[in-house]
């Protein structure tokens, strides 16, 4: 058997009681250590569940894993996952890849960013497509994200943005080469997205966008969060713009960030007033997301 364990925001004790009696119970224990992060190192983990832990990367679960499944059929194996485990495209196509080979599978859910985004007081039944927006590099600075965006904000939904996450990525130079140097680990953070959003709406104007047809405006309203679900959890909320100033740190990652819809529920808008920026900015905006 192949569990796909939930672990909950990464603190060891997130794991379900379900899913610690299957990681006792297995042969082996699989980390997968590419899509999100920890918040307690492994060896924590280990500790904890009274199990040695082997860290799985993008090059094993992607085309390596085999090992792992052939194991599964002739013993019980844990395959652990930061959040929920189907968060990811990436492991249902492990659990179709199992499957092929004839290993039985167990999914034990967690929580994740999908549904713990409430935190910050909007409603999850208003949420449309979620978003994944990447780290801009020189040669390549993708915008495709910005027309879910603009199909949610016209359906009146609420847009969740995953940020960008970069753990054991090679340079073009050492991927040609062969070479296995890795760049060092980069996690997005809220102001960087909330400026590249603010940049796009620059590159649609050059293309010949009016501002009253573009999807938001550096003043739209905006929502950070860094850490859900941990006990250092912070979350702010103000514009665009607001969330765009480098000195709004929101401190170490895991970041995500939300575009509201343009239409609140009266109680929404008085939760995210809670993490106002600038209480100010909230007093004079009311109008525009909550009618009367």
């Amino acid at each position: 058997m192949l569990f796909l364990i939930g672990l909950g925001f990464g603190d060891c004790k997130d794991i379900t009681v379900r899913g610690l009696e299957a990681v006792r119970q297995s042969s082996k224990v699989y980390l997968e250590a590419y899509t999100s992060i920890l918040t307690v190192g492994a060896e924590e983990l280990e500790k904890y569940y009274g199990k040695s832990i082997i860290q799985a990367d993008r090059s094993f679960v992607e085309q390596k894993c085999d090992s792992m499944l052939q194991q599964a059929l002739i013993e019980d194996v844990s395959f652990l996952v930061v959040g929920d485990p189907l968060a990811a495209t990436t492991h249902s196509d492990l659990i179709l890849r199992a499957r092929k080979m004839g290993v039985k599978t167990q999914v034990i859910h967690n929580a994740s960013i999908m549904n713990a985004v409430g935190c910050c007081g909007l409603q999850l039944y208003s949420f449309g497509e979620t978003v994944s927006i990447v780290l801009w590099q020189d040669n390549w600075k993708p915008t495709s994200y910005y027309d879910k965006i603009a199909s949610n904000r016209r359906a009146g939904l609420h847009t969740l943005c995953l940020l960008d996450i970069k753990i054991k990525e090679q340079s073009w130079e050492n991927l040609a080469r062969a070479r296995d140097i890795f760049e060092p680990p980069r996690f997005m953070r809220v102001y960087e997205a909330a400026q590249q959003l603010i940049d796009i709406l620059d590159i649609r104007s050059a293309e010949g966008a009016t501002a009253d047809s573009l999807a938001y405006s550096a003043n739209s309203l905006a929502v950070g969060l860094a850490r859900v679900g941990t006990d250092s959890q912070q979350i702010a909320a103000g514009s665009l713009r607001q969330l765009a100033d480098s000195e709004l740190t929101l401190g170490k990652p895991l970041h995500s960030l939300v575009l509201p819809s343009e239409k609140l529920h009266p109680l929404e808008w008085d939760m995210l007033e809670i993490y106002a920026i600038d209480e100010n900015w909230f007093s004079e905006n009311k109008s525009r997301y909550v009618k009367d």
